[in-house]
């Protein structure tokens, strides 16, 4: 990468910036994502190349602007798979999915975010901003769950429930098509859409959480 980005080296490769190489990470993080839809071993191990690459590029633009480079995403992440797995590198022992999950949410707590200013004073934790709708709204539904909290009036949750109950892997595929396609004859944007029901929700919850006396 070092050679492509040097002065003799590929005139694409020397014009590009994390902003432009934002589009490259999400198409090949897309293509490593269906073969592991498909569970095709030989082409995952390509696409994981192609996803390495996203990485060491990054890694080299913010080595030329002086921040860090490759070894220190390595090393940083090693420190991180340490820290957060006490019960492997530490003399503790878990014996559950459960019970690591639980400690490891708790270890994020205690850890310094490089978030948004002011995203810790949020009810809700830090969501990555361009996560795909349908994982944002997930996320979302997922954090509402472990707080517990009330969403009457904003989301159905007996609807939710029912719902629930009747789904599984194929019914639940034919739904989403069937929805975004309607969308696509409709001219609706159903990624943007979901996002934006998301965010309200988001909002509304935010809003009930701060009515509350403390």
């Amino acid at each position: 990468m070092a050679r492509l980005r040097g002065k003799d080296g590929c005139p694409w490769d020397q014009e590009q910036t994390h902003q432009s190489l934002a589009r490259c990470l999400i198409d090949e993080c897309s293509e490593l994502l269906d073969t592991i839809d498909r569970e095709d071993t030989p082409h995952m191990r390509e696409e994981l190349g192609d996803v390495l690459i996203q990485i060491v590029f990054h890694s080299r633009l913010a080595e030329e602007a002086g921040y860090f480079n490759f070894d220190d995403v390595a090393r940083e992440i090693n420190e991180k798979l340490i820290r957060r797995h006490p019960h492997v590198f530490g003399p503790d022992r878990l014996q559950t999915s459960e019970q690591v999950l639980v400690q490891w949410d708790q270890i994020k707590a205690t850890e310094k975010k490089n978030g948004a200013p002011g995203a810790g004073d949020s009810l809700f934790k830090a969501l990555p901003p361009r996560l795909p709708a349908l994982m944002f709204a997930e996320a979302l539904w997922k954090q509402i769950g472990k707080k517990g909290l009330a969403t009457e009036g904003i989301v159905d949750s007996s609807r939710v429930r029912a719902l629930a109950g009747e789904l599984d892997d194929a019914s639940l595929g034919n739904s989403l098509f069937e929805l975004a396609a309607a969308a696509r004859e409709r001219g609706l944007d159903p990624e943007g859409a979901l996002r934006r029901h998301a965010c309200r929700i988001t909002a509304a919850l935010e809003k009930r959480a701060e009515s509350i006396p403390t």
